[in-house]
């Protein structure tokens, strides 16, 4: 076919959008059609001669020989899918349709560039296993590590990082990132925090980049810092308003960023943005579950269930633990006379107060109104229950101005010891809570006295 002088044949086929080529029984190519430079980026010239497999994808390479091999036994392939390197190192996924020609000897195929094809249907696959990925993971880390490996088999992303803005304390915190110039991009100054927050201020993406023109400034800034580099940056945005940043970073030299990169990078920020928002609706609703929303200490039934975990070790070590009952006397007289909004002071105060005079391993917890309970685990002696309790009516003896009003609180504590007055926790509550009373009645029987 290569010595064949049919001009009109050859002419016809070199108009083809299709590649013809036809391939020795050694395996290299007699002759190929103009096509050819276009799928491949060799002339004719450069293939004529050369072995069909080297330009094959090494890990496509023994699937094409066996598919060879067996076309030249006589089992034509209309639909053979493989990938090939192009002159310039680009991958091309190749559709084949090839038949052996017994009088010429040749392998005679049409070869349709499929590249785009493919990349478009990896693209959408990505793109979905982002998105499912993102409306069904509890694990946020593990999410943005699997977005960050799918992005980067699309685009230059070696760097890439994740904030999330803090309302309360105007700060952007980076949960995940990777970068090879800066590993705390939390810390003052750095060129990842300054772009961030440069998105986040005008909630809008940003590309930094030669190319750009209204970014030309910042990026000849940034550039002398960390070489010639394309950012790409697209805020998170949610219901709420914008709670982060997803960000790019390519390496020096790499290929740049574009509207493609962008549009890539904007959809997998509004799947990222859901998750967290979802993520952090759960964490809120999980927090209200276990936690007091006056003082933030441990509610009852995160008490409970501290209470039975510590049980559990007691009985195992034999050890001994303490609950410390503790009631604020006059409480009510504080809301009646000063407001509700002071009594909320107060208790916060007093949460606060609890907290210094315990250790980290200990549990302060509200119970409701003005009753909290202190739970102590590992205790030594009877007497260290006791001498917390007194570090505890100190401390909360000690004068407190609040909105304009001094106010002195006197607390009731009482303890109940495991195990010498309880070994369940309905009993140690119930002693806890009598003693508690035992020491208010007594107090109040002196004052009347």
């Amino acid at each position: 076919m290569a010595t064949n002088n049919s001009a009109p044949l050859a002419s016809f086929i070199d108009l083809l959008l299709d590649a013809v080529c036809a391939v020795d029984i050694e395996g290299r190519f007699v002759f190929v059609s103009a096509a050819c430079e276009r799928v491949f980026g060799y002339t004719a010239d450069e293939l004529i001669g050369r072995r069909m497999i080297e330009l094959v994808h090494p890990d496509d390479r023994e699937r094409t020989l066996q598919a060879a091999r067996e076309i030249m036994g006589g089992v034509p392939k209309p639909n053979f899918e493989n990938r090939y390197l192009r002159k310039d190192g680009r991958v091309a996924h190749i559709l084949w349709s090839a038949r052996w020609s017994e009088v010429d000897q040749l392998r005679i195929a049409v070869a349709r560039d499929i590249t785009e094809r493919k990349l478009a249907e990896s693209k959408q696959a990505a793109l979905y296993a982002i998105s499912e990925a993102a409306h069904a993971t509890e694990d946020l880390l593990g999410l943005f590590k699997r977005v960050h490996r799918i992005i980067g088999e699309w685009l230059p992303a070696l760097n890439f990082a994740l904030a999330l803005y803090d309302e309360r304390s105007d700060s952007l915190s980076f949960p995940y990132h990777v970068d090879d110039c800066e590993s705390s991009p939390e810390r003052p100054g750095t060129l990842i925090g300054r772009f961030c927050a440069q998105v986040l201020h005008h909630g809008q993406s940003l590309l930094l980049a030669p190319s750009c023109p209204l970014s030309r400034d910042l990026w000849n800034e940034f550039a002398v810092i960390q070489g010639p580099r394309c950012w790409l940056g697209v805020p998170l945005n949610s219901q709420k308003g914008t709670i982060g940043v997803l960000m790019v970073k390519s390496a020096p030299g790499a290929q740049g960023y574009g509207e493609a990169e962008l549009e890539l990078l904007q959809y997998v920020s509004a799947q990222l943005a859901a998750a967290i928002e979802r993520a952090q609706l759960h964490a809120r609703l999980h927090y209200m579950a276990e936690y007091d929303q006056l003082t933030h200490l441990p509610n009852r039934e995160l008490l409970r269930e501290r209470l039975r975990s510590a049980l559990a070790r007691a009985r195992r070590d034999s050890g001994r633990m303490a609950l410390l009952y503790v009631d604020l006397d006059k409480f009510k007289e504080v809301n009646d006379t000063c407001g509700h909004a002071v009594g909320d002071m107060l208790l916060q105060a007093v949460a606060n107060r609890l907290k210094g005079c315990v250790r980290e391993t200990d549990t302060v917890a509200r119970m409701g109104g003005d009753e909290f309970v202190v739970l102590l685990e590992s205790v030594q002696h009877s007497d260290d229950a006791q001498q917390v309790a007194e570090k505890i009516r100190h401390a909360l003896n000690e004068p407190l101005r609040l909105d304009g009003h001094w106010l002195n609180i006197l607390p009731s504590i009482g303890i109940g010891l495991y195990p010498e007055h309880g070994l369940e926790e309905k009993q140690l509550f119930k002693y806890a809570d009598e003693a508690m009373y035992a020491v208010k009645r007594e107090r109040k029987s002196r004052s009347s006295a």
